[in-house]
C-alpha cells in the first residue's frame, strides 16, 4: 500500500517572485520572529519556510514520514494577480515549472495545477492544458477570489468545463473577505481558513453546482472546516427556511457526504467524527507540509493510529486517491 498525499505545498523559487512583483493585494513583511510572511489586505497569510521551495527537503520529508507520493499544489494565490493577462501567463509558466519537477522525480510527485479565473477563456484553455498535455491530477482553487464565491455565474465556463473532462478539483482555504477582525493572532490563517472553506463549500451547494455538475470530483481542505460539526444545524437550515430548499432536492447532509475530505486536522476525535459522517472511501491523506501549520510526521501517523479496520486506513492513504484524481 503506498500513502497518497493530497493537500501538500511546493513553490518554485519563482513563485514568490511572481506574487512579490504582480499588482494585487498580497504583500510580504518579517514577524517578531524573524520568519518571511505574506499577508492578504494586512491578514497574514502564510510564513515562508526553506522546504518550501527545496525538493530535497521535500524529499527527505518525504522518506522520513513514510509518504510515497506527494500531490503537490501551489497554494492559491496566483488568482488574486489583479491584471487577467498577467495572471494567465504566471499560471502557464508555474504549471511548466511543475510539470518539469514532476517529470526530474517519477513515482514521487503528482500535481495539482493553478489556472486564470480572471479570464474564463485561459482558465478553460490552461485546464484542457493541464489534463491533457501535462496529465496533471487535477487543479487547485481558492474557497473565495476576491470575496466572490462559486455560485457566482461568472465562473460558469470553467465550471462546465471541468465537469466535462471529470475534474478532481481541490478547494482549499484563503483568507475570509472583510478579514479585519482576523488580523491578528494568526486567526486569518487558524480560524479565518476554516470559515471560509465552510461558506464556500455551502454556496456551491445552495448554488446548485453539485448538482449542475455531478461529474466534477470535490476535494475539501480541512476536513472540510466545520462542515462535519455543523451537520445537523445546517440540515436544520434547509428544513427551516423555504429558500434553502430552492435547488436542493435534498437535505444538505446528503450532498456533502458526496464530496472527499482530506485529513489537514491532526487530532483522533476530528478524524473518528470525518469517518463517522463520510466513511474512509470519503477521506484522502493531507499534512499541508511544509507550512507551519502543517505537519508531515503526524499527517501520516494520526491515521496510523486510529483504531480502525486496515483496508480503512488504506482507503484513507490510497484507495480513495486513486478513485478521484485524474490521470492515475
Amino acid at each position: 500500500m503506498k500513502k497518497y498525499d493530497l493537500h501538500t505545498h511546493f513553490y518554485p523559487a519563482e513563485f514568490f517572485s511572481v506574487i512579490e512583483q504582480a499588482d494585487s493585494d498580497f504583500s510580504f513583511s518579517t514577524a517578531p520572529s524573524g520568519m518571511r510572511f505574506i499577508a492578504y489586505q494586512g491578514t497574514r497569510f502564510f510564513g515562508i519556510r526553506p522546504a518550501m521551495s527545496d525538493m530535497g527537503l521535500r524529499l527527505e520529508a518525504m522518506d522520513r514520514a513514510g509518504v510515497d507520493v506527494a500531490v503537490i499544489s501551489m497554494g492559491p494565490l496566483i488568482q488574486f494577480v489583479k491584471d487577467p493577462a498577467a495572471q494567465a501567463e504566471a499560471c502557464r509558466r508555474l504549471n511548466d515549472a511543475y510539470a518539469g519537477l514532476v517529470a526530474a522525480n517519477p513515482g514521487r510527485l503528482l500535481a495539482y495545477g493553478t489556472v486564470p479565473m480572471g479570464d474564463q477563456d485561459e482558465a478553460v484553455a490552461e485546464l484542457g492544458r493541464l489534463l491533457g498535455d501535462l496529465r496533471f491530477q487535477g487543479v487547485i482553487l481558492p474557497s473565495n477570489i476576491k470575496g466572490d464565491y462559486y455560485d457566482n455565474p461568472a465562473y460558469t465556463p470553467f465550471f462546465e468545463a471541468a465537469d466535462d473532462l471529470g475534474l478532481c478539483l481541490f478547494i482549499h482555504p484563503q483568507v475570509p473577505p472583510g478579514s479585519v477582525n482576523v488580523a491578528d493572532y494568526m486567526l486569518g490563517s487558524t480560524v479565518g481558513f476554516m470559515y471560509d472553506t465552510t461558506t464556500s463549500v455551502l454556496r456551491l451547494m445552495y448554488g446548485g453546482l453539485l448538482d449542475r455538475y455531478p461529474h466534477i470530483r470535490w476535494h475539501i481542505a480541512h476536513a472540510g472546516g466545520a462542515l462535519p460539526w455543523l451537520l445537523e444545524r445546517i440540515d436544520n437550515g434547509w428544513r427551516d427556511y423555504a429558500e434553502n430548499q430552492e435547488l436542493l432536492p435534498e437535505l444538505p447532509s446528503a450532498y456533502l457526504k458526496r464530496l472527499y475530505y482530506d485529513t489537514v486536522s491532526f487530532t483522533p476525535n476530528t478524524m473518528r467524527l470525518l469517518r463517522d459522517v463520510v466513511g474512509t472511501d470519503h477521506m484522502v491523506m493531507g499534512t499541508d507540509f511544509p507550512h507551519p501549520l502543517g505537519d508531515i510526521d503526524r499527517g501520516v501517523s494520526n491515521i496510523e493510529s486510529l483504531d480502525i479496520p486496515e483496508h480503512e486506513k488504506a482507503n484513507i492513504f490510497q484507495h480513495t486517491a486513486l478513485s478521484i484524481l485524474n490521470n492515475v
